[in-house]
């Protein structure tokens, strides 16, 4: 979002045989989540996959009624 500061968040990505496993981690809160997708889809779409989760999980446990999918201002 506009003006709102980035923070950070931990990408790791693992290719394991035909799939890619991508990790987001919040280094505030330790709350990780993964996905696995396929590597067509590009590191760029799976690392926005992953961090749309990460923060809907974050949304989620803050009670917030709106955990869209927006990218949370982060960086990898």
């Amino acid at each position: 979002m506009p003006g709102q500061p980035k923070r950070e968040v931990f990408i790791e990505i693992i290719q394991m045989g035909g799939s890619v496993k991508v990790s987001a981690i919040d280094p505030d809160t330790g709350t990780e989540v993964s996905i696995v997708g396929p590597p067509s889809a590009g590191e760029e779409l799976l690392t926005r996959n992953a961090v749309n989760k990460l923060n809907y999980m974050l949304a989620k446990r803050r009670g917030d009624s709106d955990s869209g999918d927006d990218d949370g201002g982060w960086r990898a």
